[in-house]
């Protein structure tokens, strides 16, 4: 089996937050949306969509036909072949609008007894859900460095601000996410009747 290693970038955050992970080359885009959310640290709250160029892959909406294509009927493989790029974008919360750069680094062998997807590197910690964007979660960091912010008070009645460390992600949970789903999308050996007698 192919392995795909990606780099998966959250654009114009400080820290930064990034994450490298091994996935399967063959997944299906609806699935390393669900790899992103647990390797970023996100809930899977919200819309998504990959995007290369002009075409973009997520959710298909009937009111708007001519919107994303379906992420359940494209895989990594795909998009990469099809279109000859190793770069392209994941936009996840069209209303925070949180844009991450996917680069494919190297294509890799599988290696025997390795469950797909892993966590190979992590850095920096994922904002906050519903943090209002790249301007709120610049507003939280500094309400977090300064007792005395107008908004402080606002954001400890919505979160434990002191508790909130946006440097050091929780890569033992991210681990154990990625490998819930690994075994969760792994296929079970077919078992062979019973012969009569």
């Amino acid at each position: 089996m192919k392995i795909a290693r990606l780099k998966i970038t959250l654009d114009d955050v400080e820290p930064r937050v990034m994450r490298r992970v091994d996935v399967p080359f063959d997944i299906r885009l609806d699935r390393l949306h669900l790899v992103i959310q647990v390797a970023m640290g996100w809930t899977n709250s919200h819309l998504y969509e990959f995007r290369l160029g002009e075409t973009g892959w997520g959710i298909p909406n009937r009111d708007f036909p001519d919107d994303a294509q379906d992420a359940r009927k494209a895989t990594l493989a795909t998009l990469l072949t099809a279109y000859g790029k190793k770069k392209f974008d994941y936009i996840y919360d069209f209303g925070d609008c949180w844009e991450h750069t996917i680069a494919v680094e190297k294509i890799l062998e599988s290696v025997p007894e390795q469950e797909y997807p892993c966590l190979i590197e992590a850095q920096g910690n994922c904002p906050p859900e519903d943090v209002g964007g790249y301007p709120g979660y610049e507003e939280l960091l500094a309400a977090k460095a300064d007792p005395t912010h107008e908004r402080r008070q606002e954001f400890e009645d919505w979160m434990d601000l002191d508790a909130f460390d946006p440097k050091t992600p929780d890569t033992a949970f991210i681990k154990l996410a990625l490998k819930a789903l690994a075994k969760k999308w792994t296929p079970k050996p077919k078992t062979k009747p019973a012969k009569p007698g």
